[in-house]
C-alpha cells in the first residue's frame, strides 16, 4: 500500500511543472493583449480618437435646401450627407441591421468574443467578426485597410479599441444612428436617408420591411449589391437579409415567405447638382450663399462651410409651383422647338437668321473660346492653333435631345452649332405682397445649358417696357385710360432729348395710323405711336426713373424717347419685380429668395427682413393694372381667354395647352422684339406675377415671321399652362377675384361714363400736347 502512494505522489509532482507553465503563458498571453491594447490607445498603431473627437464625430455633413412647404430642393454637399435621429429610423430598419450585422449587438460592449473566436477558428468561412460599433469605429476614425496581414492585425486592434470607447460614449441607439447617417450607399447617397431618397423617392421613416432589407443588403457591399447595378443579385440578397429577420424572431415564416416572393422595386431619383427640382434656382442660390457666407463668420471667425457644416437653407420657393412651372416650360418649348426645326430646315444659314458668314464665324468663335475645352486647353499650355484644330477632331460625346440624350460622334465645333439651334425659356412666380419668389426656371436642361434666364441674362424686354412709360403718364398727369390720343405718325425731332437724331417710330403689325383710340386701346394693341406720344409728354428722363424705383438697373439705359418701345435689355427678375409694383398698390417689395438659414443644430443664423418702398400711389398702380387687365380683354393676350382674335393661327402647331379659358381678371402684357428674337408675356393675378421670356441663346436665332416668334406665341402658352395647374391645385389657394380697388380713386376707369366721343382730336389738354 505503502509503495502504491509513493508512485500515484510521483506522478502528481510530475505534471505540476506543465500546470504552472501553462498558466504562465496564459497570463503572459493575458498581460501582452493587454499591453497591446495600451499601446494602440496610446496610439503606438497610429493616431487614436482623443475624446473631443468620440464626443463629436468628424462627418461632411450636405447643406439642404428647403422649399416652402417643406420638401427638399436639393442640397450642396462634399458627401451627400443629411443625418437623422434614431426615432426617425422606422423599427424593422434597425431590427434588418442587427439580424444582419451583429446578432449580438445589444449582448456586447463593442466585441462580440463568440464572433471573434468563431471567425478565427473558422478562418472567416462562417461569417466575420466585426460588431456594428467596430464597424462604425472603422469608418469614422480608421484609415482604408492596408495590403499588409501585420498592418490589418494592428488596424483590427485599433478598431477594437475604438469601438470599446464608443460604447462607453455613446447608447446603443446613438452607435446605430451614426452608423446608418455614416455609411456610403453611393450614388452620392451618403447616409440612410440620402439612400431612402436616391433609391427609393422617399425619407427613411417611411421605408417598408423590403426596402429596408435592400439598404442593409448594401452595407456589406454596396458598389456589388446595388439595385441600379445588379437588381436580380440585390433581390437575392434581400431575401438573405428577410430569412435572418425571421431566424431572429422579427418576422415570422409566413410573413418572409410573402416578402421573399414581392418583386424589387425601385424609384432611383439622383440628387446630383444636375439633377432634381429648381436646378437653375440652387446655382443662383449657391452664389447667394457663398456671399452670405463670407459676411458672416462664425463666433470664432472661421467661416461656414456650404458643403461640410449641414446648414439648412429655408427658401421662398414652393415645390408645387415649381414642379408645375418647369413642366410648362418644357412641355411648350419642347413643342415650339419642333415648329422651330421645321421652319429651319430650307434655312442656308441654319440656326441662325439674318447674318452673313463672316458674323456666323464670328459667334462660333466667341463660342469655343468661351467653352471649357479652351480654357482646359490653355491652362495645359496649349497654343491657339492647337486648341482650334482641335475643336475640328470628331469626338464621342453624350448630346442633349427633347427625346433624351443621345451618344454620339462630332467634332466640338459642329456640337457648338448644334447646341445653338434650342429655344431657350425662363419663367418666375412671385407674390407681390412679400416679394417670395415661389418659381424659378432658368432654362430647358441645366445638364446642357448652364445659362440661368431668370438672373444672369438680360434681353431686349420690347413692349413690357411700355407699361412703365404709362405708368409715368398717369402718375405725374393723371392720364385716364379712356383718354384719346391719334394714331397717326409722330416724329420727335432730333436734339430735343440729348444728342439725338428724328425719332419716328412705326405701328407694327396690321395696326395702321388713322384714327384715335383709348390710352386702354393703346396699350392692348401696343400701339408705337401712342406710346411715343406719351413719353414726349412725360420726358424719358421720368420714366427711367420710375424704372429704377420698381428695381430695374437703368445704368446702361439711355434718356432717349426709344426706350418706350423696349430697347432696353432687362432681366426677367426686374421685369417681374417691376410689373408686382403694380399689383402691390404701388408699394415695390424687393424679391426674395431665403427666408431663414439655421446650422445643423437648429441655431437660426440669418432671418429675412422684408424691404419695401412707396413708389406709386395706390391710385397710379390701380390705373396702370386697369390699363394691363385690357391687354388680356381685347389685347395680344385675349387667348388666355379662350379665343385668338384675328391673328389667329394653327395654335395645334404653335402652341400648347390651348384654350385656358380663364374667366378671372388678369393684367399682363406680351412683349416681341425686333426680328422675333425675343418673346415676352409678364402676367398678374391679384396675389401672384408671373413673367415668361423665351427666345435663342443668340439674338440671330429666331423665327423668319411674327407669326410664330411673337410674345403670344412664344411667351404666353407657358404662363397659360402653369396658372391652369396652379389654380388646378386648391391648396394653394391662388386669388381669382378683382384686384383691390383704391376708395378714394379720383380717375375715370369706366369709359362708358367718361363721355367722351372724340374721332378727330385728343383729349388730353392741349397745352400737354406736342
Amino acid at each position: 500500500m505503502a509503495q502504491k502512494s509513493k508512485k500515484t505522489k510521483k506522478s502528481t509532482h510530475s505534471n505540476r511543472p506543465y500546470i504552472i507553465g501553462f498558466w504562465t503563458l496564459f497570463g503572459i498571453g493575458i498581460l501582452l493583449a493587454i499591453f497591446v491594447f495600451l499601446l494602440a490607445g496610446w496610439g503606438a498603431f497610429g493616431k487614436m480618437p482623443t475624446f473631443e473627437e468620440l464626443e463629436n464625430p468628424e462627418t461632411n455633413l450636405a447643406t439642404e435646401i428647403f422649399s416652402s412647404d417643406g420638401k427638399t430642393l436639393g442640397k450642396y454637399y462634399n458627401e451627400n450627407r443629411t443625418p437623422v435621429k434614431y426615432e426617425d429610423l422606422p423599427e424593422h430598419l434597425v431590427q434588418a441591421l442587427v439580424a444582419t450585422e451583429d446578432e449580438r449587438f445589444y449582448k456586447h460592449a463593442g466585441i462580440d468574443a463568440r464572433g471573434t473566436l468563431r471567425a478565427a477558428v473558422f478562418l472567416g468561412q462562417r461569417g466575420g467578426a466585426s460588431t456594428i460599433t467596430q464597424q462604425l469605429a472603422k469608418q469614422l476614425f480608421t484609415e482604408n485597410v492596408s495590403d499588409s496581414f501585420t498592418e490589418r492585425i494592428f488596424q483590427k486592434i485599433k478598431e477594437w479599441v475604438i469601438a470599446t470607447r464608443l460604447e462607453r460614449q455613446y447608447t446603443k441607439e446613438e452607435i446605430i444612428t451614426m452608423y446608418f447617417n455614416k455609411y456610403d450607399f453611393v450614388y452620392q447617397a451618403v447616409g440612410i436617408r440620402s439612400a431612402a431618397k436616391i433609391y427609393f423617392g422617399k425619407e427613411a421613416k417611411d421605408l417598408n420591411i423590403q426596402e429596408s432589407a435592400v439598404l442593409v443588403g448594401m452595407l456589406k457591399n454596396a458598389a456589388l449589391y446595388n439595385p441600379v447595378r445588379r437588381p436580380d443579385l440585390v433581390e437575392a440578397r434581400r431575401n438573405q437579409v428577410l430569412e435572418q429577420m425571421n431566424r431572429n424572431g422579427y418576422i415570422s415564416e409566413n410573413e418572409m415567405d410573402s416578402l421573399q416572393k414581392l418583386p424589387m422595386k425601385i424609384e432611383f431619383t439622383p440628387e446630383g447638382h444636375d439633377e432634381g427640382m429648381a436646378t437653375y434656382f440652387r446655382a443662383y442660390l449657391q452664389g447667394f450663399m457663398k456671399d452670405w457666407i463670407e459676411k458672416n463668420p462664425k463666433p470664432d471667425g472661421s467661416h461656414y462651410s456650404l458643403y461640410r457644416d449641414g446648414l439648412k437653407i429655408y427658401t421662398s420657393i414652393d415645390s408645387r409651383m415649381q414642379g408645375y412651372a418647369e413642366n410648362a416650360v418644357k412641355k411648350h418649348i419642347a413643342h415650339l422647338q419642333e415648329e422651330f426645326d421645321r421652319q429651319n430646315k430650307n434655312n442656308p444659314t441654319a440656326p441662325f437668321r439674318d447674318i452673313d458668314k463672316s458674323e456666323e464665324e464670328n459667334i462660333i468663335q466667341q463660342a469655343m473660346r468661351r467653352s471649357d475645352r479652351w480654357y482646359t486647353m490653355k491652362a495645359e499650355g496649349k497654343s491657339e492653333k492647337e486648341i482650334l484644330a482641335s475643336f475640328k477632331k470628331p469626338r464621342e460625346m453624350r448630346i442633349f435631345s427633347w427625346k433624351g440624350d443621345i451618344d454620339t460622334t462630332m467634332t466640338p465645333r459642329d456640337s457648338i452649332l448644334y447646341y445653338k439651334s434650342f429655344l431657350q425659356a425662363g419663367l418666375m412666380s412671385m407674390e407681390p405682397q412679400t416679394g417670395e419668389v415661389k418659381a424659378w426656371v432658368g432654362g430647358t436642361n441645366f445638364k446642357h445649358f448652364k445659362y440661368d434666364h431668370v438672373k444672369q441674362g438680360k434681353r431686349q424686354v420690347g413692349s413690357t417696357f411700355k407699361p412703365f412709360v404709362y405708368a409715368t403718364a398717369i402718375d405725374q398727369l393723371k392720364f385716364s385710360p379712356c383718354d384719346t390720343l391719334p394714331m397717326s405718325r409722330f416724329t420727335i425731332e432730333a436734339g430735343k432729348y440729348g444728342n439725338m437724331k428724328d425719332w419716328s417710330p412705326q405701328n407694327a403689325g396690321n395696326e395702321g395710323y388713322e384714327g384715335m383710340v383709348t390710352l386702354k386701346e393703346g396699350l392692348a394693341k401696343s400701339i408705337n405711336t401712342v406710346t411715343a406720344r406719351l413719353i414726349d409728354k412725360t420726358g424719358p428722363q421720368p420714366v427711367i426713373d420710375l424704372a429704377q424705383k420698381l428695381g430695374v438697373d437703368v445704368s446702361n439705359i439711355p434718356a432717349v424717347p426709344a426706350i418706350a418701345l423696349g430697347v432696353a435689355d432687362i432681366s426677367l427678375f426686374e421685369m417681374v419685380s417691376a410689373f408686382s409694383t403694380f399689383a402691390n398698390q404701388g408699394v415695390y417689395v424687393k424679391p426674395v429668395v431665403v427666408n431663414r438659414i439655421e446650422d445643423k443644430n437648429g441655431t437660426v443664423l440669418y432671418q429675412h427682413t422684408p424691404v419695401t418702398r412707396d413708389v406709386l400711389s395706390k391710385e397710379a398702380a390701380y390705373v396702370t393694372i386697369n390699363l394691363l387687365e385690357g391687354v388680356t380683354e381685347a389685347g395680344s393676350g385675349v387667348r388666355l381667354r379662350g379665343t385668338w382674335g384675328k391673328d389667329r393661327i394653327d395654335y395645334k402647331r404653335a402652341v400648347t395647352g390651348y384654350p385656358y379659358d380663364f374667366k378671372n381678371p388678369i393684367a399682363g402684357k406680351t412683349g416681341t422684339t425686333q426680328n422675333q428674337s425675343d418673346g415676352w408675356f409678364i402676367g398678374m393675378v391679384p396675389d401672384l406675377a408671373t413673367g415668361v421670356w423665351v427666345g435663342g441663346e443668340d439674338r440671330s436665332v429666331h423665327f423668319p415671321t411674327i407669326t410664330y416668334g411673337q410674345g403670344a406665341t412664344m411667351a404666353l402658352p407657358i404662363w397659360g399652362m402653369y396658372m391652369k395647374d396652379v389654380y388646378a391645385d386648391d391648396k394653394l389657394e391662388v386669388s381669382k377675384e378683382e384686384f383691390e380697388k383704391p376708395e378714394d380713386l379720383s380717375i375715370e376707369i369706366n369709359c362708358d361714363n367718361y363721355g367722351r366721343k372724340k374721332t378727330s382730336q385728343s383729349s388730353v389738354p392741349d397745352e400737354l400736347d406736342f
